[in-house]
């Protein structure tokens, strides 16, 4: 059985409370930054740790509504992609656990949410215990939220891979040096270049030319394309590599 624990039969049933925390990530290009939101913690436990947005689950409350209503209460976006991410709920992760008059395990069905910067405004902007930071600079978090993190971008980079999400979040018409820019804010810039990318992505099928163009710069006009959710239907149950 591995490193499984073996609990005793007479163990008494536990009493679970159940909060929702998000991974919510931010891809940055014009800084080749990705970010991630962080709320200071006011009260203990782990008063003055930063934090993913949490919240414990209300009575009538779906997980997802609670995902949101979290989300909503921090930021204001347009487009936006989120997923349940995973279960966390091993003894011990909430000192909590050990102060509560019934002992109550506090589990965190985690999700993950993926968001454009330039898209979104933080709603607390004034508040400064609401923040973005850079993912490569993370402090450490209250609770298990560092292993949260982790586990959210190992999801994230898998998702990118095999995936549609950026256009979840990109605008309906971009072009592929957008796309790319958004790739290589995630996975790093050594992931592939730009060439290979936009003849792996073209030959795919699923990105359509609008026959639009746009200047940015001094360079040629570059065209604008936009994802066709039914040309990638024929291919979703295909194992696909985007990069």
């Amino acid at each position: 059985m591995g490193n499984q624990h073996v609990t005793s039969a007479k163990s008494p049933v536990a009493e679970f409370k159940v909060g929702v925390d998000n991974v919510i990530f931010s891809v940055d290009t014009q800084r080749n930054r990705l970010l991630i939101l962080l709320v200071k913690r006011p009260n203990d436990p782990f008063a003055n740790y930063f934090s993913l947005p949490g919240t414990l689950v209300r009575r009538s409350e779906s997980l997802e509504t609670a995902a949101y209503r979290t989300l909503s209460e921090k930021i204001e976006v347009e487009n936006l992609y989120l997923e349940q991410l995973y279960t966390f709920g091993e003894p011990g992760r909430d000192p909590r656990e050990y102060q509560d008059a019934i002992e109550n395990r506090y589990l965190s069905v985690s999700y993950f949410a993926l968001v454009r910067y330039e898209d979104t405004t933080l709603i607390t902007k004034s508040n400064k215990k609401t923040v973005w930071h850079s993912l490569k600079e993370i402090p450490q978090l209250a609770f298990d939220h560092n292993r949260i993190v982790d586990y959210g971008y190992q999801r994230l980079r898998n998702k990118l891979e095999y995936s549609p999400i950026a256009f979840k979040v990109l605008p309906e018409a971009f072009t592929l040096n957008d796309l790319y820019q958004f790739y290589t804010t995630v996975l790093g810039e050594n992931f592939s270049d730009y060439s290979n990318f936009r003849a792996r992505l073209l030959k795919l099928g699923f990105l359509t030319d609008t026959g639009l163009k746009v200047s940015r710069g001094a360079g040629r006009p570059a065209a604008l394309y936009r994802f066709d959710e039914d040309a990638f239907a024929l291919l979703k149950d295909k194992p696909l590599v985007f990069i």
